[in-house]
């Protein structure tokens, strides 16, 4: 998985992160278990958007993911565009219980596609694998759905016992610095930075 390497001076990469999916989904529970380890049975519903980071090292590379967990209501629909404009990756979360929630995370796959960015890394997260006596969407059809579409990655995951979540990651920040070798943008002390937002945010801390 990941080694640190004391003699050589890592590289870095700064990757802005979106998470975009039908409210109750679980995407502040995936990202609060990524970053800290946590769950909570009974979470509260973003409003607007929440902020946070995580490094992870992958093969003597460095990835600094600043993570925008973005509102499932409609009502927020807006706004997201202002969070995923700019992303290196972004993770479209479904509850594998819920037809609905496997059709808004459809429709957010249909309008990343066309917004054209050819870089994007778009994962595809089935959450709440530790209920799958009452799963409505297979993972057969998933796996077919993310096959066809050409997504980066599809993986079913679960927050709540942190089954592939971490694997869900340092598979995004596997396909990231291949692409910033390939497709370099000025990030200031040596790193490369991922996003054409970046600096906006960079002098935040970690909030909830």
């Amino acid at each position: 998985m990941s080694n640190s390497s004391h003699g050589a001076q890592q590289s870095q990469t700064q990757a802005k992160l979106v998470l975009l999916g039908d409210m109750g989904a679980g995407k502040s529970s995936l990202v609060l278990r990524f970053v800290k380890g946590q769950f909570f049975e009974h979470q509260e519903s973003t409003i607007g958007a929440a902020f946070m980071t995580q490094t992870v090292t992958v093969d003597d590379h460095v990835v600094k993911f600043e993570i925008w967990d973005t509102a499932g209501q409609e009502r927020y629909h807006s706004l997201a565009p202002m969070y995923y404009r700019g992303a290196a990756a972004a993770i479209i979360v479904y509850d594998m219980q819920s037809q609905q929630s496997w059709q808004r995370a459809k429709s957010w796959v249909r309008e990343l596609q066309r917004q054209g960015n050819a870089n994007l890394v778009i994962a595809l997260a089935g959450n709440k694998s530790d209920c799958k006596d009452m799963r409505k969407v297979s993972k057969e059809e998933a796996e077919a759905y993310a096959e066809e579409q050409k997504l980066s990655i599809f993986l079913e995951t679960s927050a709540k016992s942190g089954e592939c979540v971490n694997d869900l990651f340092y598979s995004i920040a596997n396909k990231l610095p291949k692409q910033a070798r390939a497709t370099p943008q000025e990030g200031g002390r040596g790193g490369v930075v991922l996003d054409a937002n970046a600096g906006q945010n960079r002098q935040k801390s970690q909030c909830c």
